[in-house]
């Protein structure tokens, strides 16, 4: 049975060129999320049901997610531009000090934030985090990017038989349905995203690992196929306080594929004493 949570509060903020929806729920220590590329808050709901009635848990969209709007400029948006989005949001919440959880790409953004505002950073939770696309997801990068842009169907194709084979049936007719939906402007975004990941390499060129001092675990699904195990399990001596925890059964969409993740999720809170709130 899926439990109805209600939004504590919700609206749009304006970010520079950005309009940013954002969404909290519970109450609580608090938690931020951050979404994959491409993704939006929809992919934190089942993770709201199982969380929102022990924490303080903020949602929001980047630009060329969900409901986000580029209000002018270029469609590219700079990590700088990303980071400072976060930090508008965190600001304008008055969160003091949040746990942040994160998706693939959205890891990066994490970092980036726990570098330049330590003070607002208790830990970091990155699920499907590496430092580098393997040879498949460069090759998934090139074929997407070939492909013509009024061909969505492929596109979604492309992206599910390369890292999505475990997903539920309902999850990948929704990615069909968003990239039959999505304007120009967000495929050109999305290629040129990808493009920067390849051209980029390694995150290590983007990130100084060793400077991010706050506990972070990594969370890998063993059958990922676009992330490298000996990438991700590198990090732990890149960065001062590090862990990985390998997750059977599940590829790169983690909870999206099973809930069972959310065991895992609880383990890691509870272990670094983030007490669920208690009415």
């Amino acid at each position: 049975m899926v439990k109805s949570l209600s939004c504590q509060s919700k609206g749009m903020l304006s970010c520079g060129r950005f309009q940013i929806p954002y969404r909290i729920f519970g109450r609580g220590e608090d938690i931020v999320c951050l979404n994959g590329a491409q993704q939006s808050m929809a992919m934190w709901y089942s993770f709201l049901q199982r969380f929102g009635d022990s924490y303080r848990i903020t949602l929001f969209d980047f630009p060329h997610q969900g409901r986000a709007k580029v209000d002018h400029g270029s469609c590219c948006v700079t990590l700088d531009e990303q980071v400072e989005i976060m930090q508008t949001v965190v600001a304008h919440l008055g969160i003091k000090s949040a746990t942040i959880c994160s998706a693939s790409w959205g890891g990066v953004i994490a970092l980036l934030f726990a570098l330049h505002f330590p003070e607002l950073t208790r830990m970091l939770i990155l699920a499907s985090f590496g430092t580098k696309p393997n040879a498949r997801m460069k090759k998934t990068i090139i074929e997407g990017v070939n492909t013509k842009l009024q061909d969505r169907q492929k596109m979604a194709e492309v992206l599910i038989k390369s890292f999505g084979d475990s997903l539920p049936e309902m999850i990948k007719k929704q990615i069909f349905a968003q990239f039959k939906n999505m304007s120009e402007e967000r495929i050109r975004a999305f290629s040129e995203h990808g493009l920067s990941v390849i051209f980029h390499d390694s995150l290590d060129k983007i990130v100084p690992l060793s400077q991010i001092d706050k506990r972070t675990i990594i969370l890998y699904g063993e059958e990922d196929k676009i992330i490298d195990i000996e990438d991700v399990k590198s990090l732990t001596h890149k960065m001062p306080d590090c862990q990985v925890r390998v997750i059977p059964g599940v590829g790169h969409f983690l909870h999206l594929e099973d809930e069972k993740v959310f065991k895992i999720y609880e383990e890691i809170l509870l272990s670094n004493n983030l007490t669920p709130f208690k009415s």
